[in-house]
This record gives C-alpha cells, sequence and structure tokens, in this order.
C-alpha cells in the first residue's frame, strides 16, 4: 500500500526533533562521585561538572565570575563578609534512591561547608582521605563561620580578607549537596552512598556507574538553567587515545577527550570530524619528593632538571602542540616571572651536581605514571622512557611503575612516591590556583603538594598574596614564591598543552576548556 505523502512527513517529523543520547570518550575512571573527596580533574568532570552546581561558576569565555546556585552577592567593606542570595527554583535531582521535598536553601549551603570545615559535624570523618581541595585551600583556617540568615540567605565570615575566596567558591569541591539527603543517609547508616549514588542540582543526573566501562546520566527536566538537549549522557571509559578517536570515527562515541597530539592530526583529514581547542592553564610536570632521599637535597632535584631534554620530549609526547613549561604556571598568566631562566639542557653540569651531593655514581629511583595517555600526558610510556634515557646518561637509574590513575592519585597524595608524572589544571585565571594547593604547607597535609615541600618562607609569600586585593602587591609576592619554587627545583617542568578535544560535525554547544572543564548542558546533536 502506498503511503500518502503527507502522512509520511507527519511520521517522520516527531522523530526528528527526538533528542538523542551523548556519548563521550573519556580517559579514566572516575575516583568517585562525592567530588569534595578527591582532587582529580577525571573526577570533577565527572561529578561536578554534570550533576552539581556552585554558588558562582567562573566563566571561562569572558574570563569572569557569573551568578549560579546564587543570583547576587555582597561583600562587606573589610572584606570579611560574602552575603549570598539564593535562587529560588534551583532544585535538587528526583531518583529511585532520593525524592526530595523542598526546592534548595540556606540549609544545603550550610551543610556543604560545614561537612568540609567543622571536626564535630557528623558527616566530617565520612571522608576517609578528607576533604583535600578545602585543606589546601585553608578554607578551614579562613572561614570562620557560614550562617543562615533565612531560607535564601548565607553569609560566610572570615577570619581575615582574601582575593581568592569568590574564584575559589568556583572549584569543583564547592558543589552544593542536598541536606536533606545527607540526613536520610545519616539516619540509615548509609553515608557512603553520598559517594556512589549522588544528587546535585546539575543538568545531568546520575543513573549508574560500570567501572572501566560506562557512567550514565539522564537528563535534568527540572534543570534551572533549562533541560539539556541530549536525550542522556554516556561516559565511555577509554584509556587508549587511539581508541578514542576509532570509536569517535566509527559513531561509537560523538565527542572524544584527551586525544594524542599525532590523533590531533589525523582528525583534520577526517571531514566527519571536528577539531576543538584552546591554550590550557595547565602545567605538565614531575613532581620531586622533596622528602624521599635523594631528593631532599636540591643539588639532586637541579640536576635530574639539568640532565632532561624538554625540546626532545615535547616533539616525542606532545608533537610540538604545547610549550616548554619553565615556572609553574604559563607565561600568559598575570604575575608570570620573566627573569628566571630555564634550567638548561647540561648533562655534563648535572654530573657535577650529583658528585657535589655526594652521588658521583648516581643513584636508584623510581617515577610512577599512569597508563593511558590525557591533555597533559598525552603518551606516558613514551615520556617515561625518555626521562629514563636521559637520567641514565648521568648514572641515575630510573625504575617506571605503571599506576592505574585512581591507585596513582590515592597513593600520590599520601606521599609514597618518589617522582611522579602529574599535572595540574587551574580552575579559574588566578596564580593562587597553582601556588596554594601545589606548594603551601596546607597542601602537604591534604595531599595535593606532590613536591611534598613545607617551607616557612614560601608558605607566607603565598598566604600573603592571597590576602592583598592589590594587583601590584601581588605580583610581587607571587613573583618571588616562583623564585623559590625554581631555585629549589621542586618540580621538573614539562610542558603547557593546548587544550584539545574531538567531536563529530554534528555536535554543537560543546567547546573545549582552558582548565579542563566539561559542560555538557548546552550540547545537541544536529
Amino acid at each position: 500500500m502506498k503511503i500518502p505523502r503527507l502522512a509520511l512527513l507527519a511520521a517522520l517529523l516527531p522523530l526528528a526533533a527526538v533528542a538523542r543520547p551523548l556519548t563521550v570518550c573519556t580517559d579514566a575512571n572516575p575516583e568517585g562521585f562525592d567530588v569534595v573527596q578527591y582532587n582529580s580533574l577525571v573526577t570533577t568532570n565527572a561529578s561536578a561538572d554534570v550533576l552539581m552546581n556552585r554558588l558562582v561558576e567562573y566563566d571561562a569565555a569572558s574570563g569572569k565570575l557569573r551568578p549560579s546556585l546564587a543570583r547576587s552577592w555582597d561583600v562587606g567593606a573589610d572584606g570579611l563578609s560574602y552575603t549570598f542570595h539564593l535562587r529560588a527554583d534551583a532544585a535538587f535531582h528526583n531518583t529511585d534512591y532520593f525524592k526530595p521535598t523542598r526546592k534548595l536553601n540556606a540549609d544545603d549551603v550550610v551543610f556543604s561547608f560545614e561537612r568540609m570545615l567543622n571536626p564535630e559535624h557528623p558527616w566530617y570523618k565520612t571522608a576517609p582521605s578528607g576533604y583535600p581541595h578545602a585543606q589546601a585551600m585553608q578554607f578551614p583556617k579562613l572561614i570562620k563561620a557560614v550562617r543562615k540568615l533565612d531560607a535564601q540567605t548565607v553569609r560566610f565570615e572570615l577570619n581575615y580578607p582574601e582575593a581568592t575566596f569568590l574564584s575559589s567558591l568556583t572549584m569543583g569541591f564547592a558543589s552544593i549537596y542536598s541536606a536533606e539527603y545527607a540526613a536520610q543517609l545519616l539516619a540509615a547508616g548509609r553515608t557512603a552512598d553520598l559517594n556512589s549514588k549522588p544528587i546535585g542540582t546539575g543538568p545531568f543526573v546520575f543513573k549508574s556507574f560500570a567501572k572501566d566501562a560506562l557512567v550514565r546520566y539522564l537528563p535534568n527536566a527540572s534543570y534551572f538553567g533549562g533541560k539539556p538537549k541530549v536525550s542522556g549522557l554516556i561516559y565511555a571509559i577509554t584509556p587508549d587515545s587511539s581508541v578514542r578517536l576509532q570509536k569517535l570515527r566509527a559513531g561509537e562515541c560523538q565527542i572524544a577527550l584527551s586525544p594524542k597530539p599525532q590523533d590531533v592530526q589525523a582528525a583534520k583529514s577526517d571531514a566527519r570530524l571536528q577539531l576543538l581547542s584552546t591554550p590550557a592553564f595547565m602545567t605538565a610536570f614531575v613532581a620531586l619528593n622533596s622528602q624521599k632521599k635523594p631528593l631532599d637535597n636540591p643539588l639532586v632535584r637541579q640536576a635530574i632538571n639539568l640532565a632532561f631534554d624538554k625540546s626532545h620530549y615535547l616533539k616525542v609526547v606532545f608533537d610540538n602542540t604545547a610549550t616548554p613549561a619553565n615556572l609553574i604556571y604559563p607565561p600568559n598568566t598575570w604575575s608570570y616571572d620573566k627573569t628566571v631562566k630555564p634550567y638548561p639542557h647540561d648533562p655534563a653540569q648535572a654530573k657535577r651536581l650529583l658528585a657535589q651531593a655526594g652521588y658521583p655514581n648516581g643513584f636508584d629511583i623510581s617515577v610512577w605514571v599512569r597508563p593511558g595517555g590525557s591533555t597533559l600526558n598525552p603518551n606516558p610510556k613514551a615520556g617515561a622512557e625518555l626521562l629514563q634515557a636521559d637520567l641514565a646518561k648521568i648514572g641515575i637509574r630510573l625504575q617506571i611503575k605503571v599506576l592505574e590513575w585512581g591507585e596513582l592519585i590515592r597513593r600520590g597524595k599520601a606521599g609514597e612516591h618518589e617522582m611522579l608524572f602529574m599535572g595540574w589544571a587551574g580552575d579559574n585565571g588566578d596564580p593562587d590556583n597553582f601556588l596554594t594547593p601545589q606548594f603551601s604547607c596546607s597542601a602537604v597535609q591534604s595531599g595535593t603538594n606532590f613536591a611534598r615541600y613545607c617551607e616557612p618562607k614560601l608558605d607566607k609569600l603565598i598566604a600573603d598574596g592571597k590576602r592583598t586585593s592589590d594587583f601590584k602587591a601581588r605580583t610581587k609576592l607571587y613573583q618571588a614564591a616562583q623564585r623559590i619554587v625554581h631555585d629549589q627545583a621542586l618540580w621538573l617542568p614539562l610542558a603547557h598543552p593546548t587544550a584539545f578535544a574531538l567531536a563529530r560535525k554534528e555536535v554543537a554547544g560543546f567547546a573545549a576548556n582552558p582548565y579542563g572543564r566539561v559542560s555538557f548542558a548546552d550540547a545537541s546533536l544536529k
């Protein structure tokens, strides 16, 4: 039977308008979904950035803070109080394991911070390894109180002014949780469910997680920012970047994150794909654990910096898509000290420093590296082997140990490593996003300071830099801090990468982010 043309069109049009699920090939498992317990970007992107919101957000396109769960805020004249006025239309996720009876209010904000800051809070000890970002950012010392003024108003009272406070609230660990859900879990003795069955206010709702396979999300129809344009979101966990590209070409993924430079080149000639890129506010480095012998000797750390051929590394691992790193954050960051000269590639001088340090015949040491590639380390195996070969030339016998990402982060935070391939991505353009979490004494305790270096003068420079809003004064303090980090050779700085993402041509509303964060709230499939 012949179907009338108009009837055929009527049948097809509704199908054309139906949203499709978006599948994203990612590079590693999230450590969990209670983001405040963790410090890796992989975990932030799987939890805070799809499931949750913060009081304020950082707009990467404009470089400015914008309202989120707080529709507005007021700052006291003395810089010691921040009053947030909450939006009234932010609803927590409604799932088969939690049915909220109200929308977000001040109780949720108070709970979200009290659990991290107050040792007497019933939720404080439910995080086995503490709250690394809150501790590294010194929030327990900074925040005097978080007070509910009324149902839609919260005031933060600080012990001292801090210029970075608002920008710090854009970080994943400052996500707002449901106090109602937490109370139910606590009463039932199921506090671990907050990590495995998350609840937020974000654009997507958690559905399921199968380790080494998939994370599934559903669109949040009640999202205050508008329901997502896709019918679902799937993270396909694919550690091998070449396999991510294969899946993208086959249509098994519509977006592939953290491609290798070689895959970027291959994608340019594929008419089905689009290349998304932006200069990244990131630094790849090898952390040198200053609490482990012989790395406790600055001469040894300097020798390692001198021995490494960085230009060769950039060519092999990044295919020259990254710029060489000299200091801790990219050169286009304000306060960057351009007067500090990089360590040259000088194996002969490196040998002399080793002999001076008491190691004329070198020593044995290990370096940890992840198995799969990422934006900050596209080819871990090649990079580790290059370092091994260069150090062998000065007598250092380097053993390469490959650890699964979650184990590497957990044990690295505990300070078990000697040397560790690592990277850091700032959440906004402020230099303190690198300095406090990587080089403060509080960050040694929280585990994000992978150099394990705590020195009073450096710690004071970082703290003083946060406590003044005077741009010139902060610049001077941060430049002094950079010189100490460089002279002490706490890192072997490697590269400032370009942030790339690959997508099929039908993807719209998604962009590469300079901070490595992801947002699929506006993504659609044409």
